[in-house]
């Protein structure tokens, strides 16, 4: 038990730059749930999370990719507004399938993402300047194309895109809450738990396949005891996850597709080449260049991809407000660069973990949603989320500077 006690010191030792986000995270889950008497970790609560973060989580993917790659986008949440005016335009003032309308707010995407990576790669203007000219462009554009008025509402199909429901499929089982004549019957959904059993052994499975394979190759691993003691704490997670959704109205549908996302940008980042030259040309330039990455290129596809995700997230977002407003998006990059930048990406590039930004989205989702259960003021939610960027990346520094490569 000694030994397992000591490796945990030396992982959180060796490791705090990517182990102090995860150890952040509880205690800022289990602060707020003291704070708020335990309803922030409530099945309707943790819901409610999911819906009301599932486009600053997509964006998040695209953002670390920029961020490692060395650049930054500001205009995210114009194209977002943007995108999501003309999937408004298209379904509710011109009548058109909803189906249409999701396409198109990724296809507008995909064309913004195409243009700022154009004036980014091949003209060599600093992303910053493209991105800022770019928040100000989209969200004219935007104004123009609502002609400065709110749209709404969408159909009921494109609605379920953000707000929608997989529950039913295996049926529920029924449960109680309180007892004798003041119980209250309460359906659980099968298929919700069936979902979080199946990612449980996804874990499992992966990760001893990945243990096995650095063993493989003589690598250190932790013992077996903590290998152990980290695979309960995670399957522990997750199904409560799991029942806190199936407790309240079932899997949303939007977790589904972030779901989908987070496992392909898993592999883009970690197991393919283009993954790879973003983390070489971000970490170090001149030797991208010497070893034959098409620089040009990769800038140009990071931010087409930074388009494609903020498309999404505009259909996701356009659908959970139900329509389509001239202010929309506003300071959405500011969470989004905020999620990257808490989950331990560098402000230098060439560093920065997919999953890293999703738990720094989930920081940011926890306290702003704590903050609104306990009635703190919208100026007060503003000055805690700028210390905490703040101080997450002057770790960062700090780290740099402890590791003598600060530049």
């Amino acid at each position: 038990m000694n030994n397992v006690f000591t490796e945990v010191k030396d992982l959180l030792t060796h490791n705090l730059r990517t182990s102090g986000i995860y150890i952040a995270f509880v205690a800022i889950i289990l602060l707020f749930t003291i704070l708020t008497g335990g309803t922030l970790l409530s099945p309707e609560n943790v819901t409610n999370i999911v819906l009301q973060n599932a486009h600053i989580l997509i964006m998040a993917l695209g953002m670390i990719l920029v961020i490692v790659g060395g650049h930054i986008d500001l205009s995210v949440g114009s194209v977002l507004a943007f995108a999501s005016a003309v999937s408004a335009v298209l379904v509710i003032r011109m009548g058109m399938p909803w189906w249409v309308g999701v396409i198109a707010a990724i296809v507008v995407g995909i064309v913004v993402g195409a243009w700022q990576g154009y004036w980014v790669a091949y003209v060599g203007i600093p992303a910053f300047i493209v991105t800022l000219a770019g928040m100000l462009l989209f969200r004219g554009l935007t104004w123009l194309v609502l002609n400065n008025v709110s749209l709404s509402p969408f159909p009921t199909d494109y609605r379920e895109v953000a707000s929608g429901f997989l529950d039913g499929p295996f049926g529920t089982i029924t449960v109680g809450q309180g007892e004798g004549l003041m119980a209250v019957p309460q359906t659980v959904d099968i298929f919700t738990l069936v979902i979080g059993v199946l990612a449980v052994i996804g874990v499992v499975v992966s990760s001893l396949r990945s243990r096995r394979t650095r063993q493989g190759y003589n690598q250190i691993v932790e013992s077996m005891p903590l290998f152990v003691l980290k695979l309960v704490v995670i399957s522990a997670v997750l199904l409560a996850f799991a029942w806190a959704l199936a407790y309240n109205r079932g899997f949303p549908i939007v977790l589904i597709i972030v779901a989908v996302l987070i496992l392909i940008y898993q592999v883009i980042a970690n197991r393919t080449v283009f993954g790879r030259h973003v983390y070489a040309v971000g970490g170090n330039l001149s030797a991208a260049r010497l070893s034959g990455v098409n620089v040009r290129s990769v800038n140009f596809w990071i931010f087409v991809n930074m388009g494609f995700l903020t498309g999404i997230a505009a259909a996701v977002f356009s659908s959970r407000s139900n329509g389509a407003q001239p202010g929309m998006g506003n300071m959405f990059e500011l969470d989004v660069i905020a999620a990257c930048f808490i989950g331990g990406a560098s402000t230098m590039g060439g560093v920065g973990r997919v999953g890293g930004a999703l738990v720094g989205g989930l920081v940011m989702a926890v306290m702003t949603n704590g903050m609104q259960l306990m009635g703190v003021p919208q100026s007060s939610q503003q000055i805690v989320k700028g210390l905490v960027l703040l101080l997450a990346v002057a770790f960062d520094i700090y780290n740099k500077r402890r590791a003598g490569t600060v530049r």
